[in-house]
Order: C-alpha cells, then sequence, then structure tokens
C-alpha cells in the first residue's frame, strides 16, 4: 500500500503539478490495460465516495467514465501518463483534497498492478510530489510542458537540441491518447470526463487557440533553445 505524505501545504483554490515515477525508475504502464486502467482511476478516484473498480467488472473502458461521482476531491486541469512517471494539473477544491486523491489513486493503482504482475511492495518512488504553481505565467506554462512531455518517446533529447521534425511531433502528439492534449484540440472522448475546464483560466478559446500555443513552443524549441 502507497504511503502518500505531502512536502508542502496545499490550500483550498490553488493549483499545484503533482507528479511521480516509478521506484528505481522502474515501467509502471506496461501495456495499453495498465493506461486505461490508471486514466479510469484518474476518474472514480477524484470523489469523496469509494468506487471499486472491480464492482464493474461488465463495463467496457469507456462505460466508467459515466459512473456518477459525488462531490470530487480536486479539479484536474491537465494530465499526463508516461512509461514510467506520470504528470497531473490540479486545484485543490476541499480541504486536504489532493492528498486524499492521490492516496485513493496511487494504492488502487499500485494494489491492480502488483495483483496483475504478481509483485509485492511499493511501486511509486517515495510520495507524491507537488510544486505548488502561484504565478499565472507558470501555469499557463505547465499546459505546454505537460502535454510535450510525450515527445520524449519519439524524440529523447528534444528538449536539450530541439525538436528536428516538427510535423512529426505534432503527429505523434494527436495520436497519443494517455495525456488530455486530445481533449484539449477537440477530440470527444470518454475520457474527457476527467477534466474540470471551467476552475482553469481561459488561456485557449478554441482549440485552434489550444494547438496555436503548443506549436509554438514547438517551433521555440526547434530554434535551439531548451524548455526548463
Amino acid at each position: 500500500m502507497e504511503v502518500m505524505s505531502r512536502q508542502i501545504d496545499l490550500s483550498i483554490g490553488e493549483f499545484y503539478h503533482l507528479y511521480n515515477r516509478g521506484v528505481e525508475k522502474r515501467t509502471i504502464f506496461l501495456n495499453e490495460r495498465d493506461y486505461t486502467r490508471f486514466l479510469v482511476l484518474l476518474y472514480v478516484a477524484n470523489n469523496e465516495e469509494t468506487i471499486h473498480v472491480s464492482n464493474y467488472k461488465s463495463f467496457s473502458k469507456t462505460d466508467f467514465f459515466a459512473i456518477p461521482r459525488g462531490k470530487t476531491l480536486v479539479d484536474i486541469g491537465a494530465y499526463c501518463l508516461m512509461p514510467n512517471h506520470f504528470h497531473i494539473l490540479v486545484k485543490e477544491k476541499v480541504g486536504n483534497g489532493t492528498s486524499a486523491f492521490m492516496q485513493k489513486l496511487l494504492t488502487a493503482y499500485t494494489m491492480y498492478f502488483n495483483k496483475k504482475y504478481n509483485r509485492r511492495g511499493t511501486l511509486f518512488e517515495g510520495p507524491f510530489r507537488a510544486k505548488h504553481v502561484e504565478e499565472d505565467q507558470y501555469l499557463m506554462y505547465l499546459f505546454s510542458y505537460i502535454h510535450l512531455n510525450p515527445i520524449k518517446l519519439i524524440d529523447r533529447d528534444w528538449k536539450e537540441h530541439g525538436i528536428r521534425d516538427k510535423k512529426k511531433a505534432e503527429k505523434f502528439l494527436s495520436s497519443f491518447t494517455h495525456s488530455s492534449y486530445l481533449d484539449y484540440i477537440g477530440t470527444a472522448r470518454p475520457p474527457e470526463a476527467i477534466l474540470n475546464y471551467a476552475t482553469f483560466p481561459t488561456y485557449f478559446d478554441t482549440p485552434t487557440d489550444f494547438k496555436k500555443m503548443t506549436h509554438e513552443w514547438i517551433s521555440f524549441s526547434r530554434q535551439g533553445e531548451a524548455l526548463p
């Protein structure tokens, strides 16, 4: 069972960048089913009530995102799942909401993973990490940082040397189903239920605005400027 602790004080109404990776940098998503399970848990664990996924064995993976929830613990604005780590952008909604959400999320996924792969012990590298997002400019930057993360999978050192093939990167992002990028570019799909756009600043009025923003970041890094 994962033991969660927080390294900073979490306050209602504030934004936080949450992230963690597999212990010893191990892979935590081995196949499509693992990614899907974590996405489902992003939705069902964000709930003051407890929802047991095992009670819905007859559900398809899309049905889970229509399960009625009670009061949610956090508002999720963006996320990205990578083979050995993840990023989630949240807004604290209720007292201790972020810690409770992460406790439920990571405990449930660890139990699933350990049972499926016949292993024991901790899956994640220590407690989840949280960075307080205090400035509006940094919050806007995180939407790019989180959604561009998958480019590492096709160009490992792109942040250092820039993106060599911009069109290839944009095409890859548009096919990557394990982040909220598709939701922001207007692709209709059930996992969009994970997000609550309304409580985050309106940086992108339309999917075109979002595409333009990510395009600018990709072009910027391609000129040899490394992203932080």
